[in-house]
């Protein structure tokens, strides 16, 4: 990934950040209110709408994993799993340099812990593509674009 999109990540991010400490905020609000039964009934709803899995990982993580890497072409998708794996993507801004993804999704839950992203880099020299570092904020910026992304997903199905 080049400068530009991990600076645009970045700001992403933040806003992310933002937005979910906005929600926890809010959510904590209605938790000290004292709300009624049945405001108690819609958050227990809300809360088990987190656990979403037609497949056999959480659906929300799924769903976002596959979105967020489908410019990349893909090798191996398992739901079953939880396991998806990228060939080597090589930008075109950056023919020099080429990534490969691995995404595995760990729990039912749409939790921050239940999400891993591994990411390989390698780099054109000499006609030979070696291995090279990945910034760590690559791989977490990932990791938070696909948590946002599925915490977007949920909050449009319970909003239905």
């Amino acid at each position: 990934m080049n400068a530009s999109h991990v600076s645009g990540l970045s700001r992403q991010r933040r806003s992310m950040r933002k937005l979910l400490a906005a929600l926890v905020l809010g959510t904590a609000a209605i938790a000290a209110s004292g709300c009624s039964h049945h405001g108690r009934k819609a958050l227990k709803a809300d809360l088990a709408a987190s656990n979403v899995t037609t497949i056999g990982v959480n659906a929300y993580l799924w769903r976002a994993s596959l979105d967020a890497v489908s410019f990349m072409p893909l090798v191996q998708t398992d739901s079953a799993g939880g396991v998806i794996v990228t060939d080597w993507y090589t930008n075109p801004q950056n023919p020099g340099e080429r990534i490969k993804v691995t995404v595995s999704i760990l729990d039912r839950d749409l939790r921050s812990d239940a999400l891993r992203v591994a990411a390989s880099r390698q780099v054109a020299q000499g006609g030979v593509w070696v291995d090279a570092p990945v910034q760590a904020a690559t791989v977490q910026n990932l990791e938070d674009i696909i948590l946002t992304k599925a915490r977007d997903l949920r909050r449009s199905s319970i909003a239905r």
